[in-house]
């Protein structure tokens, strides 16, 4: 009869808690010049697919979304010739120039110039958001 060695689990193993520090200074490690993600996995005892999770997870929140309000900056119209002698006619409408003026993060601008209506400018804006 031959004896042979038997280990008896009596608790449950958990998962282990890794803290945001950890898991940093893990990925700071790994991204080191000639650094082995697969050396750095084993050595901390988890799976390199962990190692990879957690760096898709931290680039996640560093990167945001661009806001969803952006700085604006009114101008003043532009004077167009001098003002007329007597006063306008009542029926007359007057026609003020408008531009707007966007300008993209790519470093792109969409000029509007003249009168813009509404829709227009809601086409314009559908335009750049489908690029």
């Amino acid at each position: 009869m031959s004896l042979s060695r038997v280990e008896v689990i009596t608790s449950v193993e958990r998962r282990r808690r890794w803290t945001r520090a950890e898991k940093e200074r893990l990925l700071a490690l790994a991204l080191e010049p000639g650094a082995s993600a697969s050396e750095i996995a084993r050595s901390a005892g988890v799976h390199v697919s962990q190692l990879f999770r957690w760096r898709k997870q931290l680039c996640e929140r560093i990167t945001s979304p661009l806001p969803g309000f952006l700085p604006v900056v009114v101008e003043p119209p532009a004077e167009t010739g001098s003002a007329p002698d007597g006063p306008l006619p009542r029926k007359r409408r007057v026609r003020h120039e408008s531009r707007i003026e966007i300008e993209l993060a790519s470093g792109d601008r969409l000029r509007l110039e003249g009168e813009v209506d509404g829709r227009t400018l809601r086409a314009a804006i559908a335009a750049l958001r489908a690029r």
